[in-house]
């Protein structure tokens, strides 16, 4: 099981995911678009799987550094440092209200989906956006990246692995 940005896979008719020089086939297990949290599986084994961090045990200026893919596969497995800028930012993206980690490290385009790490190795957060200019005409705006707390996530993965979606939610039913 993999976990991402639903908006990475959102609309994907087909979904690869590159481990060293392996290409595999995954499924989507489930997608959560309002916290932006999707679940993929793939067949492989032998894979390590991360340890997952406690969000709110972090501390302001605590060292992370960000994984992910800048501008796709030219830039492969980038690795950027920094630290903790802030913690419970409430930014809305896309018209959904999310509570978010902030970072100075580098989150750029194709990072969406990669892990936020603490010193321990552990992920805790999940990149996912960050400020650019377009956010404000009135400044120039460089080093705000933003990722979702390890501890959100992990109330979201269980539903998408057990059910497909996230349970408790109203719905109407109507499309």
């Amino acid at each position: 099981y993999i976990l991402t940005c639903a908006h990475v896979v959102d609309g994907a008719s087909t979904i690869t995911v590159t481990i060293g020089d392996k290409d595999y086939t995954a499924t989507l297990v489930g997608e959560d678009t309002t916290s932006d949290i999707a679940v993929i599986k793939i067949d492989a084994n032998g894979l390590t799987p991360a340890t997952v961090g406690d969000s709110d045990s972090l501390k302001l200026g605590e060292s992370v550094v960000a994984i992910g893919n800048p501008l796709g596969f030219e830039l492969m497995d980038t690795v950027t440092s920094g630290i903790i800028s802030g913690k419970n930012r409430e930014i809305t993206i896309n018209d959904k209200a999310m509570n978010l980690l902030q970072t100075d490290a580098a989150i750029n385009s194709g990072n969406s989906g990669g892990p936020l790490i603490n010193k321990y190795g552990q992920v805790i957060g999940i990149n996912s956006s960050k400020m650019s200019s377009s956010y404000s005409s009135q400044a120039s705006i460089e080093g705000i990246g933003f990722a979702i707390p390890s501890n959100e996530v992990a109330k979201i993965v269980d539903d998408l692995m057990q059910y497909g979606y996230v349970t408790g939610k109203p719905q109407l039913g109507i499309s």
